[in-house]
């Protein structure tokens, strides 16, 4: 891809154009990350940047993402890029977008951007960073900073504020006092915002390395009363101290986040992790013995519905983060239940994810206690090694077999029957279709 990257920057040199690396791209190279991704600005106009992409390579082609802004989506070599013409923005009234865009020069294109990390150019061929900003200062000083006068950034894009703090946390950063004053000062703002950014922000917040710290953030510089205000509900609300030492629910979940193993990292899960104790201040209750949370799991599974729905994620993501989250209890019955409700479980295609949901949430207590995992992973491994699935979990007559031994009409009945033959081959009761068949003809004359 930088390769395909370079190609397209040497194509606008060569057309007489200036063009260089933009953005994050620049940032990730000079901290000596890969990039993701490669953006290009150019003093070409849209127009022309449509031309050239399109004169490139046969396969090569343009579309125009936002041209009204001066951005076009190249597509070259099967990668894209997102290539714009340098740009000023004139005000927002939207908290958002600029109401109009002026075609400039590098240097006012760097200046209208949000940090100053992220207002680097890179040629590479000349191997120059192109700085108007103190970009690189700031990324050996490992600072955030806005570029500019901080507020005005804020109210230029209010997402910036979520912004500021998911940079921060992921590179362990320090704010510049300036830029942290403004996100102090200005957070409010951030219910002005769509549900859908605020959501693909915490998602990115979500998937760094340093999650549990950007959340803790969000409470610390008072963000998160506008976003999830159920969450703070958890703060200063007490544990049963031999099971809880780490503290209130607030730090439970949020150790509980940072401990998830980076093999495990995947939204669902980890939105799953940060509510699965969302309705325990609703349910706490200081009884005889210790303090209790009785049916704090379905709460939480009702308070995640609402939360994920407001954030506008997708049905199947709050389907299967709620299920994992009304079902995280259960998991301290599984050894004694009976066979059949184990496969059940065992056989769901969200178990191994309720499982590491388990992991995270002993993880997020001190002492941390996974006898408990090991023991149900334990059953879970025996059950896949005798393969139940394939030998067990059907029952070894058919409902026409059944009819035929017994002489019962279609029915509920035959239902009956089957689910009890299952219920006693996962048992142990039934090994042979000449047992299956003993079995059917006793409970048929029952």
């Amino acid at each position: 891809m930088e390769n395909t990257a370079i190609q397209i920057v040497k194509t606008f040199q060569d057309a007489g154009y200036e063009a260089y690396f933009a953005g994050g791209s620049v940032r990730d190279l000079l901290m000596g990350h890969e990039p993701k991704d490669y953006d290009i600005a150019t003093s070409a106009k849209p127009d022309e940047i449509e031309a050239i992409i399109e004169g490139m390579h046969l396969e090569s082609k343009s579309i125009p993402i936002g041209k009204q802004f001066g951005v076009i989506l190249g597509i070259v070599h099967g990668h894209e890029f997102e290539i714009a013409t340098f740009r000023s923005d004139s005000s927002t009234s939207d908290g958002r977008r600029p109401d109009a865009v002026i075609f400039t020069s590098a240097k006012e294109d760097a200046v209208r951007r949000d940090f100053t990390i992220n207002g680097l150019f890179y040629d590479p061929f000349q191997k120059k960073v192109v700085d108007f900003v103190g970009g690189q200062k700031d990324i050996q000083q490992k600072r955030i900073r806005f570029i500019g006068e901080p507020h005005e950034r804020v109210k230029e894009d209010h997402l910036r504020i979520l912004r500021a703090i998911r940079f921060k946390n992921q590179f362990e950063f320090k704010y510049h006092p300036t830029t942290e004053k403004a996100i102090q000062e200005l957070g409010h703002l951030i219910k002005d915002i769509s549900w859908e950014r605020i959501r693909d922000e915490l998602n990115k917040m979500m998937l760094s390395g340093r999650r549990a710290s950007a959340i803790d953030e969000l409470v610390e510089l008072g963000i998160m009363p506008h976003l999830i205000p159920e969450f703070m509900q958890t703060e200063g609300v007490d544990q049963p101290h031999q099971y809880h030492q780490e503290g209130d629910v607030m730090q439970h979940l949020l150790k509980a986040l940072h401990d998830v193993p980076e093999e495990w990292v995947e939204l669902d899960l980890l939105w799953a992790v940060l509510l699965h104790d969302i309705g325990k201040p609703a349910t706490f209750e200081l009884a005889p013995d210790r303090i209790r949370f009785d049916g704090h799991a379905g709460m939480s599974a009702q308070m995640a519905r609402k939360i994920l729905k407001r954030l506008k994620f997708s049905k199947a993501s709050i389907t299967k983060i709620t299920w994992m989250i009304d079902h995280h209890m259960t998991i301290a019955l599984i050894p004694k239940m009976k066979r059949l409700h184990q496969v059940n479980l065992f056989l769901h295609p969200w178990f191994e994810d309720l499982m590491k949901l388990h992991w995270c949430d002993e993880h997020g207590s001190i002492p941390i206690d996974l006898s408990l995992y090991e023991t149900i992973m334990g059953l879970y491994e025996e059950f896949k090694n005798e393969k139940l699935l394939e030998d067990h979990s059907q029952p070894k007559l058919n409902g026409d077999e059944i009819m035929a031994l017994t002489g019962l009409k279609p029915g509920p009945r035959i239902q009956e029957i089957l689910h009890l033959l299952r219920e006693a081959q996962l048992e142990g009761q039934v090994t042979t279709k000449e047992e299956a068949e003993g079995f059917v003809r006793g409970v048929g004359e029952g």
